[in-house]
């Protein structure tokens, strides 16, 4: 059989009465009824008026509706998933810049706007046996052609330095690449199952957690949205040999652990994986004590459609400390003039490859950053390979800060800190944090003869960003550090602000 290039051809890896998603405890639907699904929601986008190129936002929490709603948007047009816990005004600039044609939501679902000439669905049913209305009437279907591999099946928006996200386009031949890359690397086959814990809004959930296992012909079973309480509940339920998440979840799930010895006994996980933030080795030794199961972390992001390096399976050697070797990927250290470093010496860690995204969406400045000559992107991320090519990052270059997982740009919150009249200057910055790896703080100068608390900030910050956004630290300082060139250097300002 080929290797697949596009969504569909993906689907077409299980076995037709094969099971491909749990849909609920005992419950289970087989590849012919999710590929029947999946194009009886693409036949209605279509309907809809969508065709190759138009953009799909899905605003909704995960759900087997979500996932096959994300493979119909794929199929017909492109898929624009988005954290359904944005705020109304996250949500309204998001649908503009990504210049999405129709929204699909939960019936009745709040703070989602309306936009001239935007069309608002409603996804409604159980399990997969779904379909799309439009102001209660039943959107009738249409016919449409195939997409190809060089489509745009997904686009995302990833927060840079800047103030506004950069949109990044994938095309149906990187997803499935490395939905295969993926599959291959954790060598996944048709019995495994995926219990889905990531949020299909990202990158990890929609790649890993979501194609991978159907490249492979396996399953997943997606019960909701992550709930720490609910999780052994669901091992119980659905038996998986597999799941994939950020470390908080691993950390909030070992939190419950102790509570839950006998369905520990009954689990039977082949091997747990981390990805999207880094691991702390004390995490990864107790997951594996708790499931007696491998911990495999891997090195991703949004540009490479996810995976970029991973630590081997056993038999293979597992480096304290590494994310692995790179994974159907090329991945070299660059020194600032773009040129390769030997082994063991510190640079930007860059890659390219079938994987990796074209260039940004209308966004010449950011690709002429990103991108050198010799086709190399540049992750923003430090580190070195060591002679056996195994990959160890040393520190970030950029100035995004990752909570948990969550991307937050820095701008994003300074401007809306901005706004309040009591503020003349902000900065915010990355906070180390025990469990999330960073958290987001934010120095703030007052006007003089002005009164502001933190809760304050935090309240108006409430009010216009998604609560991950939201500065958990505030302090008011008189003077705002700043590097030789008078530049404002969010990178190591926690340390000179003594809150390292």
């Amino acid at each position: 059989m080929t290797a697949a290039a596009t969504v569909p051809e993906l689907l077409a890896a299980g076995a037709p009465t094969a099971t491909a998603v749990q849909v609920a405890a005992g419950r289970d639907a087989t590849y012919a009824e999710l590929r029947a699904s999946v194009e009886s929601l693409a036949g209605q986008l279509r309907g809809a008026g969508i065709g190759p190129g138009d953009r799909v936002a899905l605003v909704l929490s995960n759900s087997p509706g979500m996932a096959a709603a994300f493979l119909a948007a794929a199929t017909a047009g492109t898929a624009a998933p988005l954290n359904p816990r944005y705020r109304e005004e996250e949500l309204a600039l998001s649908f503009e810049e990504l210049g999405v044609r129709a929204i699909v939501a939960s019936p009745g679902a709040g703070e989602i706007p309306a936009l001239p000439g935007v069309r608002r669905l409603d996804l409604q049913g159980d399990g997969l046996d779904l379909t799309l209305t439009e102001n209660g009437e039943s959107v009738p279907a249409a016919p449409g052609p195939p997409p190809s591999p060089g489509d745009v099946a997904l686009v995302l928006q990833t927060s840079g330095t800047t103030s506004r996200p950069k949109t990044v386009p994938l095309t149906h031949a990187n997803l499935a690449v490395s939905a295969a890359n993926i599959a291959e690397s954790l060598a996944l086959t048709a019995a495994d199952r995926c219990l889905m814990v990531m949020p299909l809004f990202h990158i990890h959930g929609l790649i890993a957690g979501l194609l991978a296992p159907l490249a492979a012909g396996g399953a997943i079973a997606c019960p909701g949205d992550f709930n720490a309480f609910r999780f052994f509940e669901w091992l119980d339920a659905f038996r998986p040999t597999w799941y994939t998440a950020v470390p908080t979840m691993h950390q909030l799930i070992l939190s419950r652990a102790s509570r839950h010895a006998e369905t520990l006994e009954r689990a039977s996980l082949r091997f747990v994986r981390s990805s999207s933030a880094p691991l702390p080795p004390v995490v990864l030794e107790r997951i594996e004590e708790t499931f007696g199961a491998p911990m495999i972390e891997a090195y991703g992001m949004t540009e490479a459609t996810h995976q970029m390096a991973a630590q081997p399976l056993p038999p293979g050697v597992r480096k304290p400390g590494s994310v692995g070797r790179p994974t159907g990927i090329e991945l070299t250290i660059l020194d600032p003039a773009g040129d390769p470093l030997p082994a063991g010496e510190r640079g930007e860690v860059s890659i390219r490859g079938d994987s990796v995204t074209a260039g940004y969406e209308a966004n010449p400045a950011a690709n002429a950053d990103a991108f050198t000559g010799a086709g190399w992107f540049r992750t923003g991320d430090e580190g070195y390979l060591d002679g056996d090519g195994y990959l160890f990052l040393t520190g970030r270059l950029k100035e995004l800060i990752n909570r948990g997982g969550e991307k937050v740009a820095p701008r994003e919150v300074e401007e809306v800190i901005l706004r309040h009249p009591a503020v003349r200057q902000a900065v915010c910055f990355a906070l180390p944090h025990a469990t999330l790896g960073e958290d987001v703080a934010a120095a703030v100068i007052r006007n003089e003869g002005t009164a502001l608390d933190a809760a304050a900030v935090r309240d108006l910050c409430g009010e216009h960003l998604a609560p991950f956004k939201v500065p958990r630290t505030v302090v008011f300082v008189d003077e705002i550090p700043v590097g030789p060139t008078g530049k404002l250097q969010r990178i190591g300002l926690a340390e000179r602000l003594g809150l390292g």
